[in-house]
């Protein structure tokens, strides 16, 4: 039977908050940002089952002070991460056990994701195999070369992605295993599925499912 699974990619340990601990377990009103990601998945009733990736270090942490003390029942794996988001994913990816699933990638630390979205890239991913979750740019972009502009692209052709990005798990399996295979460096999964010739599909999602990255992203959360 086709599952819907998602893996949640909480390695990081986020240099860019300077933060003493990973941002993804910062506090806000007492719970860490991480739970209020794990929520959505947990009381998605289209999400089967939760795999999360954590830095070696955190896990025994994680066990106690995330699964346990907030009793999650989907999470059924936690895997240690590697050296870069890359191998993390694929980490994740290999511990799946039934295969003929529906893959969700994201992002800890994007806790605003809606369930109306995490139902939409399911059905569409049941359809065309490989979408991703993303918001037209608002601003005009600018291509610079030391700092001289060289192209302005049509804003209408440019998104930004987001997470969750979902696959159909042999696609995302083949994508990640030539990766890995070939020393690749990817900052999203998609990019990795649309090297092997896949169409994939881009799904607009909401503005305010931004990735908890800066003490700004912070202070927008609380």
């Amino acid at each position: 039977m086709t599952k819907n699974i998602v893996i949640i990619v909480c390695s990081g340990i986020g240099k860019r908050m300077n933060s003493s601990i990973p941002k993804q377990f910062i506090k806000i009103k007492e719970k860490p940002i991480i739970c209020y990601t794990i929520d959505k998945f947990e009381n998605c009733s289209n999400i089967d089952e939760i795999i999360v990736v954590v830095n070696e270090e955190y896990i025994e942490f994680f066990k106690e002070n995330i699964i346990i003390k907030y009793g999650y029942k989907k999470i059924t794996k936690i895997v240690k991460g590697g050296k870069e988001r890359l191998n993390s994913v694929y980490n994740g990816i290999n511990v799946v056990d039934e295969k003929d699933s529906i893959i969700l990638i994201h992002d800890g630390v994007r806790p605003f994701i809606e369930e109306k979205d995490i139902v939409n890239i399911i059905k569409k991913t049941i359809k065309y195999d490989a979408c991703v979750l993303g918001v037209k740019v608002k601003d005009t972009i600018k291509v610079c070369e030391n700092n001289i502009i060289k192209n302005t692209p049509n804003r209408d052709n440019i998104w930004i992605a987001q997470t969750p990005q979902a696959f159909k798990y042999n696609i995302i399996k083949k994508a990640y295993d030539i990766a890995i295979k070939e020393n690749k460096l990817a900052t999203d999964d998609a990019s990795l599925v649309e090297e092997l010739g896949y169409n994939v599909i881009m799904i607009e999602g909401d503005y305010n499912n931004i990735k908890i990255t800066t003490q700004e992203d912070l202070n927008f959360f609380k």
